[in-house]
């Protein structure tokens, strides 16, 4: 009992943690779904040639976020009209390329390890450039295929004529930011109890015994293959997984074993649920496959050319000191993303208590969509629904058609 205990506070101290950059990612996310029309991020993201895929890189550099918020952010922006495979490196990039992993890699470990967290994350955008358009060849045009045309004329037309207030705005993105954190709030809460747990119920004896040691490139190999299930299993998000690579590295796993698994905070467990209820199933086994090759490749890219460099460092086997609460640059943050939090939810609410007829929600997720370029609709009766993607329609097309033939009965 007392290491349940001892999880569960763990868990909570890895949302205290990453706090911060999961409330700023979702106000982006919700910034971006309000303010950016899906005619304007197809001019910036609208297609993966070189010069979008910097673009793209740089603005996951600069958006940072928990790997949460940065999947809801990707989503959103591949519905605004972004090219799917654009979408995805920015997603890789706001979580791998940011300053806060460097920094907290860097006095954590070493500076080795900041700097490969930046080299590998390099890699592993240039393999999504060139294997997503290879896997995901069909997605733009069923996507094309699928949209309701008179959602696309009607977004067309109100590009360049509909004039909105700024506290409009604001208003639509805090409805935004709050539809995203109801769609995904059980799969973070999930998500930071099974963390806490894993790290602290389970010996670490069992962690260590996953990965092979002393066999020189074929240790490298399996490491980097191991170190993206490692990080699945053990639900760790974003910064919150760098205390546990360390762990690993004073454990003695290789330098490509620990770099594929902090990449990997992007297959843990929970977001692959997310994927699933993003793109589908299919896409998401695909998805999943292609980002854990990425990440492996990079990993045991990244080992060679610091191994060629003789710039891996020795392993330390000093404790471990984890500081969450007091004076820092986390609990600073924490406090300013609660008081922007507070104003969300203030602009949230009277989002609802006001008139704007260009916003709905959908009564399946919960989240806020633009009528105007909704990736969904449905006319029941007389009256107009709105979806987040088509998936959310087919649910509450069939759970009406349920409730109607329960009445009936």
């Amino acid at each position: 009992m007392q290491k349940v205990v001892s999880g569960l506070t763990e868990g909570w101290w890895m949302f205290f943690d990453t706090f911060w950059a999961l409330l700023f990612g979702f106000v982006l996310s919700g910034a971006i779904q309000a303010l950016v029309t899906r005619k304007q991020m197809q001019a910036i993201m609208g297609d993966h040639r070189p010069s979008t895929i910097a673009r793209a890189s740089f603005f996951g550099v600069v958006s940072s976020s928990c790997s949460y918020a940065a999947s809801a952010l990707a989503h959103s922006i591949y519905k605004k009209g972004a090219d799917f495979t654009a979408s995805m490196v920015f997603m890789f990039a706001s979580t791998n390329l940011v300053i806060e992993l460097g920094i907290v890699l860097w006095f954590l470990i070493g500076w080795q390890f900041a700097l490969a967290e930046f080299l590998g994350g390099a890699v592993m955008i240039l393999l999504l450039t060139l294997l997503l358009p290879r896997f995901f060849s069909s997605l733009e045009e069923n996507r094309k295929a699928s949209a309701d045309p008179s959602l696309l004329e009607t977004s067309q037309a109100k590009d360049g004529v509909r004039s909105v207030s700024f506290l409009a705005k604001v208003r639509a993105a805090a409805g935004f930011t709050m539809g995203d954190f109801l769609m995904l709030r059980w799969e973070l809460i999930i998500g930071f109890i099974v963390a806490g747990l894993a790290v602290k119920v389970l010996p670490f004896s069992f962690w260590k015994a996953l990965f092979l040691s002393g066999h020189g490139f074929w240790s490298t190999l399996e490491n980097v293959i191991v170190g993206p299930v490692l990080a699945c299993i053990s639900f760790v998000c974003s910064v919150g997984n760098v205390p546990l690579a360390a762990a690993l590295w004073r454990a003695g796993i290789t330098f490509g074993g620990v770099i594929a698994f902090i990449f990997a905070d992007l297959i843990s467990l929970p977001l692959l649920l997310i994927y699933r209820k993003y793109y589908g199933a299919k896409m998401a086994l695909k998805l999943t496959l292609i980002f854990w090759f990425v990440m492996s490749v990079s990993g045991l890219i990244t080992e060679g050319i610091f191994t060629a460099l003789k710039a891996i460092p020795a392993h330390l086997t000093i404790p471990m000191g984890n500081k969450h609460f007091g004076m820092n640059a986390t609990t600073v943050l924490n406090a300013i993303a609660l008081v922007l939090a507070g104003l969300v939810y203030y602009f949230y609410k009277q989002r609802v208590t006001s008139v704007d007829n260009d916003f709905a929600q959908d009564p399946i997720c919960g989240m806020q969509v633009r009528k105007s370029d909704a990736p969904a609709s449905w006319v029941h009766h007389g009256v107009s629904y709105y979806f987040c993607m088509q998936s959310c329609k087919e649910a509450y097309m069939n759970q009406v058609e349920t409730e109607s033939t329960g009445s009936e009965n």
